[in-house]
């Protein structure tokens, strides 16, 4: 017994002694790129014979020449790296399913939905994405799961779910009275929108997202018509940004863009019938527009496919029809354009062709890379991590085969994925 005694207490003491030693600082992995080309997207300059040096999650150096030894190295003779993709407009716990056969989709089924898109969308280059609605919080513990490295996925920003008047686009209306139904993000007044603003924050959204005008994909409501008050956009705004928390406006029509610009929102989204007072009081403050475009090239192909509702298919064919060339007129006017593609009215994956129908819209190619890098960035409050490839940022990295200056559709297809050091896609060595 004594013998016993003697070596349980002797094997405490080693564990108490064990566990008083400092634990050893992990030495960060050492990656090198060596790439043929590198894409700065800030200057537009091509770099040619590159090295990006990556350790743990971040960019170390960036320099030109023969790679340095001391690292594992991925050599990439004919690819041009640019920063990973942003898209600041996902719902990547949606799909593309409309009308009625949306009642059929629980909050848990769309949580898994959620974990599937996540992998597809940061396979097609996006590393970093803005996801403005999804019901349950689903949005919220798809962002928790992917940093917790439970499922592959891009950062995500979260608004959980929208703010909606009664009735309005966002709100639940595809059900008649005696169901009672009503989205988790509905608010009326002053105090009502107040408190829902809190109450998302409370349950772990990044940001605001606020339906100003009616919608497209939903029952009974006017795209052109505003949903809430200037009043009412005032408080939702002021008490998002006391709490430190950014604020993206649903605005189709002229006068909801106008008041959500008014009261200071961060970003309107869609913008469908901006109008020349939209655009000046956007350009006053800075406002981001977040155009949305590439829905409409899909829907018009589509639309008959897939059986898009009739009450929805006339909203969106008047719509896409007045969307481009008002676009167009305020990218002219020099109003500030982040990548949006509201993933989910198609499907996941396809983010891509947005950056080739804003060359349609008047931006350069360059211009075009610059909205879902550098500018997207910047809407999110993210400049300091990511949207180019500099030292200290983040190591999210993309690689296209070819010159995407000159042909801009190389972004739709990817050839290497990387997010914070770690490679998710990478065809030119044969694994995916």
């Amino acid at each position: 017994m004594k013998t016993t005694l003697f070596a349980f207490g002797a094997i405490l003491l080693a564990c108490f002694s064990f566990a008083q030693q400092p634990a050893a600082s992990a030495v960060p992995q050492k990656t090198l790129i060596h790439a043929a080309h590198l894409l700065d997207v800030k200057t537009g300059k091509t770099l040619d014979n590159v090295n990006v040096v990556i350790e743990g999650d971040r960019i170390s150096s960036v320099t030109q020449g023969a790679p340095p030894s001391g690292a594992k190295v991925i050599t990439m003779p004919n690819a041009t790296l640019l920063p990973g993709f942003i898209d600041a407009h996902t719902h990547l716990t949606y799909e593309p399913n409309f009308g009625y056969q949306e009642l059929g989709i629980s909050i848990p089924k769309e949580a898994l939905i959620g974990a599937k898109n996540a992998r597809v969308t940061l396979e097609a280059g996006f590393t970093t994405v803005r996801n403005v609605g999804a019901r349950g919080f689903t949005d919220v513990a798809l962002r928790d799961s992917i940093n917790e490295g439970l499922v592959p996925g891009p950062r995500m920003l979260v608004s959980g779910p929208p703010l909606s008047i009664t009735g309005g686009h966002c709100d639940q209306n595809l059900l008649p009275y005696e169901y009672h139904a009503t989205a988790g993000g509905t608010a009326d007044g002053v105090e009502a929108v107040q408190h829902k603003v809190r109450e998302n924050i409370k349950y772990g959204a990044d940001l605001i997202k606020v339906c100003a005008t009616g919608g497209v994909l939903s029952k009974g409501d006017d795209p052109k018509a505003s949903q809430y008050t200037l009043e009412e956009l005032k408080a939702i705004v002021a008490d998002a940004h006391r709490l430190g928390r950014k604020v993206a406006a649903h605005a189709h029509g002229a006068q909801g863009i106008a008041w959500a610009a008014e009261a200071g929102v961060d970003s309107i989204e869609h913008g469908s019938y901006i109008d020349e007072n939209g655009i000046r009081i956007m350009k006053e403050h800075g406002t981001y527009l977040v155009p949305t475009q590439y829905l409409g090239d899909w829907m018009r192909e589509n639309a008959a496919k897939i059986g898009l509702p009739a009450m929805y298919a006339e909203k969106m064919k008047t719509v896409t029809a007045a969307m481009r060339q008002n676009i167009s007129k305020a990218i002219q006017a020099g109003v500030k354009i982040a990548l949006g593609t509201d993933a989910a009215v198609y499907p996941h994956g396809l983010n891509a062709h947005e950056f080739e129908v804003y060359t349609r819209l008047g931006l350069t190619p360059l211009q075009s890379i610059q909205t879902g890098t550098v500018n997207a960035a910047d809407l999110l409050g993210w400049s300091d991590r990511v949207g180019s490839l500099e030292p200290g940022k983040f190591a999210d990295i993309v690689a296209v085969e070819g010159d995407p200056l000159k042909d801009i559709t190389l972004l739709q297809h990817p050839t290497f994925v990387m997010k914070g050091g770690v490679v998710y896609k990478n065809i030119s060595s044969g694994r995916e």
